[in-house]
């Protein structure tokens, strides 16, 4: 029986990469394949991650332009009644509006 248990050491100490193989193997299978923890889905999460940021840029860039035109509507009769003018086609009695279109 111990010179058999010395062939299957020998045999074992020789050949020590198979398990690491198999067991590298069964990690790529399990990254690579498994629906939850797909790389393929960390992939298209990140992506969708970098897409919302970008939105999150743009409206903050937006929300700040319309913050600064509402405090210049609020502390300037002038550019309330240019918003009023151009926007909503107010005039003044005594004036004629002409609104002008692309064809």
């Amino acid at each position: 029986m111990g010179r058999r248990l010395k062939k299957i050491a020998f045999w074992v100490a020789r050949r020590s990469h198979l398990p690491v193989i198999v067991i590298g193997g069964l990690v790529v299978t399990v990254l690579f394949f498994n629906e939850e923890t797909s790389m393929q889905l960390n992939v298209q999460y990140q992506k969708r991650i970098n897409e919302l940021n970008s939105e999150i840029k743009l409206n903050r860039d937006s929300a700040s332009y319309y913050k600064r035109k509402r405090e210049a509507i609020l502390h300037g009769s002038d550019q309330l009644e240019k918003i009023a003018r151009e926007q909503y086609h107010m005039q003044r009695p005594t004036e004629d509006v002409f609104i002008l279109t692309e064809p």
